[in-house]
């Protein structure tokens, strides 16, 4: 073989090796694959959101639900840092993360933060970080260190006993939500010492538009009775799936990395039967039976803004001794032997979204408060799919397989 040839060869190999491996330098290290780190973290972040999502249903159903998983646990995982003992198996319990060590953890954060926000050019992602600190506290620096670099997280000490603290986070938190979403912080309470805060702000725009002269008022079939909404409607090409139970359709964004899923339940069925389906497993076996078919659809144009706390859902779901104040341990946020104990006081989101010809904008906020304790079918050619009574919804990224919203609407706004 000739010097020439084999020299082609190697650089062959080169192109092939690069073109396979995808990596992100972080202070001269390579970070692993998406396959291997992102779509961990992406699976641990879809099944924590639907045992959230499982555990809000129980508790709230009958009304419009939208939660961020990907908020919730990016929140949490900051947090998770600076648990340790049985407060952090409790949260890695929770946050469904296995045997994913810490640095390991963080890295992937990292990495999958990075991936989704340059995922699709045409859609624009922004996950923002912060971590607002009561003046006076001493935190471990490790603990600091860890957030920034991997969660890039905005670090400010605040004097919370003056008011204009709650307007500072809350400017933030307009800010990171492109004004969706204008608060997280009503009062601070007077035992409250730090708060970590994430903020996701989505906006695309569908790859096929609808043609608002095609939007009419149609008949929605609420849980109870009816009501007249704007549905708007639209034909093509769609990624589908029908069983004898739902229909269920894949709206793309931008270049398509990004897609609303609709899930809508047959007429024999109900939104609560399906919902008791929903969870991990059956979502990835969903995903992976959808197949492009012709077809028509309709669906709400709709608005929706929600907000609760998810304090005893998380506590159901393996997290109770982190609430604890006479149990939790943080010391690997704070020296728990200077101060009086630390624990999760609450944890809330707040969510909005809206969907019409365009596209959709959707944004989420999750606060950690932390405190101290005082002291298969046949399928038609063509499918007809119109979402006139209550669905399940979701954003997913094709790229990663992490859900960034989910929710269920029984009313649209």
């Amino acid at each position: 073989m000739s010097a020439k040839a084999l020299l082609a060869i190697i650089f062959m190999m080169i192109v092939i090796l690069s073109a396979i491996k995808i990596v992100f330098p972080q202070s001269g290290e390579e970070i692993a694959s998406i396959d291997a780190i992102d779509r961990a973290v992406g699976k641990a972040n879809n099944e924590f959101g639907f045992k959230l999502f499982s555990g809000i249903v129980k508790e709230d159903f009958g009304d419009n639900i939208f939660i961020s998983p990907l908020s919730a646990s990016m929140a949490l995982a900051m947090t998770y840092n600076g648990a340790r003992g049985e407060t952090q198996k409790g949260m890695a319990e929770a946050l469904s993360i296995g045997n994913i060590n810490t640095k390991e953890l963080n890295k992937s954060y990292q990495n999958l933060k990075k991936v989704l926000e340059e995922s699709d050019p045409k859609v624009k992602l922004m996950i923002s970080n912060s971590l607002w600190a009561r003046k006076g506290m001493k935190f471990k620096d490790e603990f600091l260190t860890v957030n920034k670099n991997y969660f890039d997280a905005y670090l400010e000490y605040l004097n919370f006993s003056d008011p204009s603290a709650t307007n500072i986070i809350n400017n933030w938190v307009d800010k990171s939500t492109n004004g969706l979403i204008d608060k997280i912080v009503e009062k601070i309470p007077g035992n409250a010492i730090l708060y970590l805060i994430n903020a996701i702000y989505f906006k695309g725009k569908w790859t096929e538009q609808f043609d608002k002269n095609l939007t009419t008022e149609r008949t929605f079939h609420l849980l109870e009775g009816t009501k007249n909404h704007p549905m708007m409607s639209q034909s093509g090409k769609y990624q589908y799936l029908a069983t004898p139970s739902f229909q269920t359709v894949r709206l793309p964004y931008g270049n398509k990395q990004f897609g609303f899923y609709i899930f809508l339940p047959s007429e024999s069925s109900n939104i609560k039967d399906f919902l008791k389906e929903v969870n991990i497993d059956n979502w990835q076996n969903w995903i992976n039976e959808f197949r492009y078919m012709d077809g028509d659809i309709v669906i709400p144009r709709f608005k929706l803004e929600w907000e609760k706390s998810l304090a005893s859902v998380l506590k159901s779901i393996g997290m109770a001794q982190a609430f604890d104040g006479n149990s939790a341990d943080f010391s690997g946020m704070l020296n728990a032997h200077t101060y009086a104990n630390v624990y999760i006081d609450d944890v809330l989101q707040k969510t909005f979204i809206e969907v019409d010809e365009e596209g959709t904008e959707a944004a989420a906020v999750t606060s950690v408060t932390m405190a101290l304790t005082s002291a298969t079918p046949m399928q038609r050619e063509r499918f007809l799919m119109v979402v006139d009574r209550p669905f399940f919804c979701a954003i997913e990224d094709n790229r990663t397989g992490a859900i960034l919203f989910m929710g269920v609407v029984v009313n649209p706004k």
